[in-house]
């Protein structure tokens, strides 16, 4: 056996290595989406639920990693060569997430319902197996854009009316 031959036997091609660490980076983002979305069933019914709800029940802390594992699969997909768009879409779920979990009890309800993690590993695999999908993820951008400022407007023209409405029971007219 010649040393080119025994280097072979080590060294497999590059695209064996890649489509290997792929395959095992996706099986690892399944089994961190599932954990943290569905790993338990909810007794009498077909529902699934997972650690995410679970962990936000405890004050203060209980957030705090179940996002730090929600970001790490945002971080794998952009490792994974995703296009920007989906990464966008990724991290609007994961602050959707985030910013609404945080609420207590009412929250993990959403946690339960939302399954952010769920949600961005489907993203990332339909991204790899049709990667000009993104023209998708552009619309879902620009709708949600166009949502949230819609919601930022109505918050700041219900916060300015509250602010009226309270100056004028206070006897401060304009």
């Amino acid at each position: 056996m010649s040393d080119t031959q025994s280097s072979e036997a080590w060294y497999p091609a590059t695209e064996d290595v890649d489509a290997r660490e792929t395959t095992e980076t996706l099986d690892r983002l399944h089994g961190i989406s599932h954990l943290l979305d569905n790993a338990i069933r909810i007794p009498g019914t077909n529902y699934r639920i997972g650690l995410d709800p679970l962990l936000g029940l405890l004050p203060v802390v209980g957030d705090a990693p179940t996002t730090a594992m929600a970001a790490y699969i945002v971080v794998e997909a952009a490792y994974l060569g995703v296009p920007r768009e989906t990464l966008l879409r990724m991290l609007f779920n994961l602050v959707v997430d985030a910013t609404l979990g945080s609420i207590p009890v009412v929250g993990d309800v959403f946690d339960a319902v939302w399954k952010a993690n769920a949600r961005n590993v489907q993203l990332l695999e339909a991204r790899r197996l049709d990667p000009d999908g993104g023209a998708e993820d552009r619309r879902f951008l620009l709708v949600a854009t166009a949502c949230l400022l819609g919601v930022l407007l109505a918050l700041g023209a219900a916060s300015t009316l509250l602010a009226v409405w309270v100056l004028g029971e206070l006897g401060v007219g304009f």
